[in-house]
């Protein structure tokens, strides 16, 4: 018989009880109730499974039994994802690539695609103005697991050409009685040199009282990181010197327009509380109660030197051209006019940036009789994203001149700046360029309702009826207003900003790196802050002092003490929809081969408005447009049972990712003073991005936590958003050329998946221990350019999109000692395609192959007591990118080499 502690381990990490869902049309697989594929000799129901065995047990059942195509990542334990948050978990599924910035992954993609739906608990979430939520504000130590809907079904909550992400969260009837667990951790960021707290607790408790069983559960989570990650760059527009320039000798090549050193740096801070009261009065009914505030917070302060060297005219000398493409540069010496008012550039620039995100929901669930269910679930949600920015920009007193080499030989090559001579710590060595003060605004308020039922049947084929109902109302906004005060004329040292300064915490990693230039004096973030309304007046005196029309105008926007909205930088918009369902499920055999899918449809209508005001002759000018349109979604999905473990599926789909809100503003901005007349503009008249998906997956299941799975897939992608210039006959102006986003033609995104997992238990003794996941993707991705880049019909890469990633993760679990070893490979990235100004085509840039690679400890001292020690980006291997010649002749320059931070953590997790 199973010990207490392994029912409480399997309650704890099985996490499934989805009654409450409101997706509750979703089929993701219940470990805890679904039988499970026949089980290998040690793996009998009288083995507790524990630790990492249980995280892929639960997972591997959830990708089994689910309906669609889905692939799950589950916390083992409370507190602890394999990662540190949602979008880092996310990178080990097979499929799934991660963008990773400011010592984190961001952005993620499912093959190929970053356009998702993504939900909580089945409900749909969303950040600020956005249609989707930062995935990596979700904090590990909240989550019960991520599901990955590769496929769709029709019960599923439209949005995603690229799929679904579902985060779990935690209910206390997955809980036998009272528990209280949690993690403490602390962290390490090799760069910024700084010890962080990391924190998750959880209390939960249930009760059988006269009015039915009753549940409750709270979740506390806050996670912190000082991040700095550092960089060496190059502008991206390649480009000829202009005739205006001094050049030494001939002016046959190209070089980069600036080139220079960049700190993204920071501390940021997520705290978040989730909770959940269950009820169930009777054994056929259950009520809920679901709550969510989750929180982002950055303090920011980036550092930046750089020197333009094309803008302004600068002296090109000491010029070494690249023997391999003699129209490229290997190294020069750039020497700005300054006598012109032209600098080196240095900048400070700090932000406050605080996102604030609540949902509230309640539902229930209806067993009706042993044939009908009906469940519901209405939720609101209010979030909002609030940042101010403070920059404060200076130079060099006098005049410098700065050493560019463009690929540093050896190591990991790329751009260096170095300024001989100069003292760069010295404050009184650096004058005062300008201040720039912004503030900006979004939000975003939604409800939701959705009602569905499921009804059984004894029909010979089909076996249940699903039938669904949602409807939503929301809407978005946006706000932003900032000046710029340019002081340089006046020769204000930089010492005059009030508060204190010092020499910047330098980045980059060992003294033998290729940037010797790192460091440098420079006003500290609080002192920005604390001082920002002298600053303010600072900038007044200085613009009054000026007095040249510009400085003038400049002076007009500094009049209140906080920057004004802009009127042209305002936008709203509302937008409602209805969708209804239905879709059968059938069980049937073909001769002795048992199969079984589903086959529905969804329809969806949605109501759109949207109002923003444009500025013509710096006139504002309000524009309110509207648009209506019907999407209909067909599905069919069939599983063949070719044994009790090995199973094939095919799945036809059709989905949507509708705009976003701010690329449908009316609003027309014209600048009367060009030739021909020019504008920028959204449009209303986009329309979803439409998509027609085909998979088929072959998957083994040889034990609980054994599988080999394969798949192939295709997407036939139409109506790709691109901003272009696009000619418009404004009835007042005439032909407008309006750079605006415009849907774009065909695309293709095709490949296949494999993944391999297992525990070797046949090995003797402690070998047993060992285990690996293994899994790669292949996507072949192009999409037809449009016109506008004069190259129509020409397909190419669609940016973001690797061609191979792979992942290789070690596992080692026996006794108290549970241990992870994880590596992350992904080929090269087109990060953009680039035109001239006259809208042509002229080259790409591309990120390097990009690896990662992790490792976790975890020891069980005593039962409830587990200490831990993680590792991450060990190899500290840069991310670098490469920007190709305009006429792709030559190799092309290094765009920039920038490094992450290695993260380490020393922890404990605790359950009593």
């Amino acid at each position: 018989m199973r010990t207490q502690q392994g029912v409480l381990l399997s309650a704890v990490s099985g996490l499934t009880l989805i009654w409450g869902s409101p997706a509750l049309g979703q089929t993701a697989a219940q470990p805890a109730e679904e039988p499970a594929p026949a089980a290998a000799p040690e793996e009998q129901d009288d083995i507790v499974v524990t630790g990492y065995r249980r995280s892929l047990q639960s997972a591997q059942a959830i990708k089994r039994d689910s309906d669609q195509i889905v692939d799950a990542v589950v916390a083992e334990d409370i507190g602890k994802l394999p990662d540190n948050n949602a979008s880092e978990a996310l990178a080990r599924i097979p499929g799934v690539q991660v963008n990773r910035g400011s010592d984190e992954a961001g952005g993620v993609q499912v093959r190929g695609l970053p356009n998702l739906t993504t939900t909580y608990n089945g409900r749909e979430v969303f950040t600020a103005e956005l249609r989707n939520v930062a995935l990596q504000d979700f904090p590990a130590g909240a989550l019960a697991g991520l599901e990955v809907y590769k496929s769709t079904t029709a019960d599923l909550i439209e949005g995603g050409i690229a799929g679904l992400i579902n985060v779990r969260s935690r209910r206390p009837f997955d809980f036998s009685g009272f528990q209280i667990a949690g993690a403490v951790r602390a962290t390490y960021a090799d760069q910024s040199g700084k010890i962080d707290p990391n924190v998750n607790v959880l209390i939960t408790d249930r009760w059988e009282t006269g009015i039915g069983d009753i549940g409750a559960l709270v979740n506390f989570s806050y996670t912190q990181l000082h991040y700095l990650t550092s960089s060496r760059y190059i502008n991206g527009n390649i480009v000829a010197p202009r005739a205006e320039q001094a050049v030494t000798g001939p002016r046959d090549f190209v070089l980069p327009e600036s080139a220079g050193v960049y700190y993204d740096r920071g501390k940021r801070w997520r705290p978040s509380i989730n909770g959940a009261v269950q009820w169930r009065p009777a054994s056929n009914l259950e009520f809920y109660v679901e709550g969510l505030w989750q929180a982002a917070r950055t303090n920011v302060e980036n550092d930046f030197v750089g020197v333009d060297m094309v803008n302004g005219n600068p002296a090109l000398t000491n010029i070494v051209r690249d023997p391999d493409a003699p129209g490229q540069l290997e190294s020069v010496t750039v020497t700005p006019n300054f006598a012109g008012g032209e600098d080196i550039d240095f900048s400070r620039s700090t932000r406050a940036g605080r996102t604030n995100t609540y949902q509230a929901a309640i539902g229930g669930r209806w067993e009706i009789d042993d044939r009908a269910t009906l469940t519901t679930d209405l939720a609101y949600t209010d979030t909002n994203a609030v940042y101010t920015d403070h920059n404060v920009d200076f130079a060099p007193a006098s005049g410098q001149s700065a050493d560019i080499v463009f690929d540093v030989p050896g190591g990991d090559g790329g751009p260096q700046l170095s300024i001989p001579g100069f003292d760069a710590l010295n404050p009184d060595n650096f004058i005062l360029r300008g201040i720039w003060d912004r503030r900006s605004y979004a939000g975003g308020r939604g409800v939701q309702w959705r009602t569905d039922l499921k009804i059984k049947t004894e029909l010979p084929v089909i076996t249940q009826f699903d039938f669904g109902f949602r409807y939503t109302d929301r809407d978005a906004r946006l706000r932003s207003g900032g000046r710029y005060a340019t002081l340089r004329p006046l020769g204000i040292p930089l010492s005059a900003i009030p508060g204190d300064g010092g020499a910047i915490h330098a980045g980059f990693r060992g003294s033998g790196d290729a940037q010797p230039f790192r460091q440098w004096y420079a006003p500290t973030r609080d002192a920005i802050f604390a001082n920002i309304d002298a600053i303010r007046d600072l900038a007044r005196a200085g613009l009054a002092q000026i007095g040249t029309p510009d400085a003038l105008a400049q002076l007009a926007a500094y009049g209140p003490d906080i920057p004004a909205y802009i009127a042209n930088e305002r936008f709203d918009a509302t937008e409602r929809s209805y969708a209804v369902y239905g879709q059968i499920h059938y069980d049937t055999r073909i001769g002795s081969l048992p199969i079984d899918g589903v086959i529905g449809a969804r329809i969806v209508n949605t109501a759109t408005e949207a109002t923003g005001t444009g500025l013509v002759d710096g006139v504002p000018t309000p524009a309110t447009s509207r648009q209506n349109y019907v999407d209909i979604l067909p599905s069919a999905t069939f599983r063949a049972h070719l044994s009790d473990q090995l199973q094939l599926r095919l799945s036809a789909t059709e989905t949507r990712t509708r705009p976003e809100f701010n690329q449908l503003s009316p609003a027309l901005t014209i600048n009367l003073n060009s030739t021909p007349l020019t504008g920028s503009s959204g449009n209303i008249g986009l329309q979803p991005i439409q998509s027609s998906n085909y998979d088929l997956s072959l998957e083994w299941y040889f034990t609980r936590t054994g599988s080999l799975t394969g798949a192939i897939f295709r997407r036939d992608v139409q109506g790709f958003i691109t901003n272009l210039n696009v000619p418009v006959n404004d009835p007042l102006y005439g032909q407008v050329l309006v750079n605006r986003p415009e849907n774009g033609g065909r695309g293709r995104l095709q490949g296949a998946e494999i993944a391999f997992q297992t525990f070797f238990d046949f090995l003797p003794g402690w070998l047993s221990g060992f285990g690996t996941q293994l899994n790669a993707t292949y996507i072949d991705a192009s999409q037809s350019l449009p016109a506008a880049l004069g190259a129509a019909g020409q397909d190419t890469d669609i940016p973001g999109v690797s061609k191979w990633s792979f992942n290789a993760v070690g596992i080692y679990e026996k006794g108290p000692i549970s241990a992870r070893l994880a590596y992350n490979w992904r080929s090269r990235v087109t990060n953009f395609f680039a035109t001239d100004p006259q809208g042509r085509l002229i080259g790409a840039e591309f990120n390097r192959p990009i690896e990662r690679l992790d490792f976790s400890l975890a020891v069980t001292p005593i039962e409830a007591v587990t200490l831990t020690f993680d590792v991450s980006n060990i190899t500290g291997t840069p991310f670098r990118a490469l920007r190709e010649s305009p006429d792709q002749a030559g190799p092309g320059y290094p765009r920039d080499v920038r490094y992450d931070s290695r993260v380490f953590a020393l922890g404990a997790r605790f359950r009593f």
